[in-house]
């Protein structure tokens, strides 16, 4: 393995936009991607309209690091051993005993398999990025929706947030939907203040394929 490194080596050095080149105001963002997200599931997908109403306080709910057990419907934030420190039914609080019953009190036996990949096939997701955590309290919104009008044991929601993060995060919502709200509410809720950012903010967020 290569022991050192050095700029004059490369040939070009690339930059990722977001929170390097480009820094976003989180908890504006963040409600713009839920409510994104929200709007896919209501208008598309049939879901209850009750999860387009979302008190500012909820959103304390996300935190990188969050894993969610999809067909349980569980949250689940795991210590550096594998351990689950805290869990929620959807949005309730779990106790320490339904932790114990569920989980064990030694490393969760799915630790190390867990991924962040967005698959219609998956059993758990792990959220660790600023663009889908938003999804984390909508998903959890959802499991308490569909405990409350169906009392459903197991779930069956994620294809459906699954379709809404590939509708969202498609270049043709982020030219024909994203930009026009970010325009429309004023790009510096979202990006801190630039001449450039607040002139045109298509010349900033404009999606590039290499």
């Amino acid at each position: 393995m290569q022991q050192h490194f050095s700029l004059a080596e490369c040939d070009v050095v690339g930059f990722d936009l977001d929170h390097t080149l480009c820094r976003y105001h989180l908890p504006q963002s963040a409600r713009l991607i839920y409510d994104s997200f929200a709007q896919y599931l209501v208008t598309e997908k049939g879901y209850d309209k009750d999860l387009l109403t979302l008190p500012p306080d909820n959103l304390d709910f996300c935190c990188k690091g969050l894993v969610l057990d999809i067909e349980e419907g569980n949250f689940l934030k795991l210590a550096e051993d594998g351990t689950v420190l805290r869990a929620s039914h959807g949005t309730k609080s779990m106790t320490f005993e339904e932790i114990l019953e569920i989980y064990g009190r030694k490393e969760w036996k799915h630790f190390n398999t867990v991924s962040g990949m967005v698959s219609r096939t998956a059993k758990y997701y792990l959220y660790d990025n600023y663009f889908d955590l938003p999804g984390a309290l909508l998903c959890a919104r959802v499991v308490d929706s569909l405990d409350q009008h169906d009392g459903q044991k197991k779930y069956d929601f994620w294809k459906d947030m699954v379709a809404a993060i590939q509708h969202n995060y498609k270049i043709s919502a982020f030219k024909v939907d994203f930009l026009r709200k970010l325009s429309n509410l004023g790009p510096h809720l979202y990006i801190p203040g630039s001449p450039i950012v607040s002139h045109s903010p298509e010349s900033v967020l404009k999606p590039t394929a290499f």
